[in-house]
């Protein structure tokens, strides 16, 4: 992805946390989903399966596996909020169905770069999720060590994201 793009995704997810009024975490994916106008249902699906978005009538549909870890589960909310929010005019009628995806990793499929949408409802999520202001206003500015667990432990539990998905956000920003 080039850098215009990864900017922009940055931008319309800094905008939906600024129109929303997040300024503390853990961020409110629900809250973000009501504000693009979608309704989020918990349904138990395939284990396979994280979620799925569709357009019924006029409302985005985000659907999410009940089965999953609530960690998991605010990914994927946050996944299908990036299709909406990106991807809106590809979604039409028929639906968007996201298999288990590794959390902020890229799978042989994005790594091929197969999958340039997929990718950036993955850098969508992780911008909404953990975004940079939120992360340098809770470290204050201090030095950490990403290999220490127990920051890492501390900070995923107050983001609501599981600690491979904090180290991961964290030796994105910080490294």
């Amino acid at each position: 992805m080039n850098t215009k793009k990864r900017n922009q995704i940055i931008e319309k997810a800094e905008g939906l946390l600024q129109e929303n009024n997040i300024d503390s975490p853990p961020v409110p994916v629900r809250r973000i989903a009501k504000s693009l106008d979608a309704r989020v249902i918990f349904s138990p699906l395939d284990n396979e399966l994280s979620g799925m978005i569709y357009v019924k009538g006029r409302t985005p549909i985000i659907g999410i596996n009940s089965l999953h870890h609530p960690n998991r589960q605010r990914f994927t909310i946050a996944h299908e909020c990036g299709h909406l929010a990106l991807h809106k005019g590809l979604i039409g009628k028929k639906i968007h169905v996201d298999k288990r995806f590794p959390m902020l990793m890229r799978d042989s499929l994005s790594a091929a770069g197969i999958s340039e949408i997929e990718i950036e409802a993955n850098l969508f999520a992780a911008e909404i999720l953990m975004p940079k202001h939120l992360l340098t206003e809770v470290l204050n500015n201090e030095p950490f060590d990403i290999d220490e667990e127990e920051t890492v432990n501390s900070l995923a539990r107050s983001f609501r994201v599981s600690p491979a998905a904090m180290r991961f956000r964290l030796g994105n920003l910080f490294a």
